[in-house]
């Protein structure tokens, strides 16, 4: 055996240890490996298969509303960046700085791309003339270096892929409209191919995205009780408009600065789906971003038996399902059980004399293990509806999880007291005094996450400090 290769034993279970297992599974599932500067990662076929599959749906939604994509420099000269004070003191400890190209200094520092504001926003500001030329909507699928002190596998890279999007307006109105529909597109994205759900609402002026007015959140949490900022969308109002001068004559002739937002989601979310799903097995993918949906398992390698796999598999493959037949005769009928389990294939499907005898189709659940028989007949039909089912399983036990690990404090003894006995979040009422909020960071670890979408305006005290508060927040620790 390589020094890369390992067996189930191997792996520590989730239940007990959730950041062992999180580090071993993504080795022994093949989705990543470690790059060999500190920080980075090697995003292997498997792994990078779930990344093109999220990119397939959501790039079909960003465009059904009008944005293009495009690309932009991966150098970005620091000159512009320091053009907007708030986004490079807000980036200042992650950048990671080109001083030396060609063999000789460089007569300016080029930052590598910590985010795309203020290279895009020097090109709006040249694009950009009237009304007419307005809304400029351009996205981007790409690849941001930030210079982390602690990193994660997915979670937290020094260089990580993502999409961002970046809009200019003419009026406020739409830009708010653009932020709301980024968000309500993540949250279908999380619900129908991640099975995972989540509470959107707005950041905290201290943790929102440094230039931005307002920020929108998608937070998701995690088995260990941890939230997990899943994606945003800001509201930049006219911050970066007035720096960059990005202006434009109105239908009236006058001059007006642009009304700009920008949003994005991450590779930080395949860690996401990795944790939320897993068991102490392995991954257990959702169908929807399963690089393989259904695995054809041989109980033994004989001409009629693989024959007619391939036949299931040829069936299959024509509704659009993702299959693969293993019939390598190397390993044993277990050997593959384990290995396809660990990689977290939603649907087994073993083929044998007998199935082959009585026309019929064995079928295993990779969520719950529960072994089904169908006649060959109804194989779309069943293998279909199996897929469906383990997609809607996958996202009410997410669901239920989330609720059940979402409580309520109205006092801070009790904040504490809930929040040490076990982690989740906590819905408490907060003054929104910055003072308060680190006061309370400092004591438990604890962070503004956000404050619901949807929160109706009450009468309550702040958990800090007892003055009047309106809202109740949404508190937890967090990766």
């Amino acid at each position: 055996m390589s020094k890369n290769e390992f067996t189930k034993r191997d792996l520590p279970k989730k239940s007990e240890n959730l950041s062992d297992w999180y580090n071993k599974i993504i080795l022994m599932a093949e989705l990543a490996d470690y790059g060999p500067a500190k920080g980075t990662m090697i995003y292997r076929p498997y792994g990078f298969m779930i990344w093109e599959l999220i990119q397939k749906e959501m790039d079909l939604l960003i465009k059904e509303r009008g944005v293009s994509n495009g690309y932009f420099p991966l150098f970005i000269p620091e000159s512009l960046l320091k053009k907007e004070q708030a986004h490079v003191e807000g980036f200042s400890p992650e950048l990671a700085v080109v001083t030396i190209g060609g063999g000789e200094e460089l007569s300016e520092r080029l930052v590598v791309r910590p985010t795309s504001e203020t290279i895009m926003y020097d090109a709006y500001s040249r694009w950009i003339h009237s009304w007419r030329d307005l809304p400029l909507m351009i996205n981007q699928w790409n690849n941001v270096v930030r210079w982390e002190k602690r990193t994660y596998l997915f979670l937290r890279t020094t260089e990580f892929l993502w999409q961002e999007g970046h809009t200019a307006h003419a009026t406020h109105d739409e830009a708010w409209e653009m932020v709301r529909w980024a968000m309500d597109m993540y949250q279908k994205v999380y619900r129908e191919l991640f099975a995972m759900p989540g509470y959107a609402g707005r950041k905290s002026e201290s943790e929102r995205f440094a230039g931005a007015d307002t920020t929108l959140t998608f937070e998701t949490l995690m088995p260990e009780g941890k939230a997990l900022q899943s994606c945003t969308s800001h509201d930049l109002g006219q911050n970066f408009s007035k720096t960059f001068n990005i202006s434009f004559l109105n239908s009236k002739g006058a001059t007006e600065h642009v009304w700009q937002t920008s949003w994005g989601l991450s590779t930080r979310s395949i860690g996401g789906l990795i944790m939320m799903h897993g068991d102490d097995a392995g991954l257990v993918l959702p169908p929807r971003l399963a690089p393989i949906q259904v695995i054809v398992l041989p109980v033994r390698t004989e001409e009629k038996v693989l024959a007619f796999c391939e036949e299931v598999a040829e069936t299959l493959r024509a509704l659009g399902m993702r299959v693969k037949v293993d019939s390598l005769d190397h390993e044993s009928l277990g050997s593959k059980i384990n290995k396809w389990e660990m990689k977290g294939v939603p649907l087994r499907v073993e083929i044998g004399a007998r199935e082959i005898e009585q026309g019929t189709i064995t079928a295993v659940r990779r969520d719950t293990g529960e072994k089904l028989k169908f006649s060959r007949d109804k194989l779309q039909v069943e293998v279909q509806a199996l897929l469906d089912h383990i997609q809607n399983d996958l996202y009410q036990k997410a669901e239920k999880f989330l609720k059940d690990s979402t409580r309520s404090a109205d006092t801070y003894d009790r904040f504490k007291e809930t929040l040490s006995n076990k982690q989740g979040l906590i819905s408490a009422f907060w003054c929104e005094n910055a003072q308060c909020e680190a006061k309370i960071k400092e004591e438990t670890k604890a962070t503004t996450r956000c404050l619901l979408l949807d929160a109706k305006e009450q009468n309550g005290v702040c958990i800090s400090c007892g003055k009047n508060a309106k809202y109740r927040w949404l508190f937890g620790q967090a990766y």
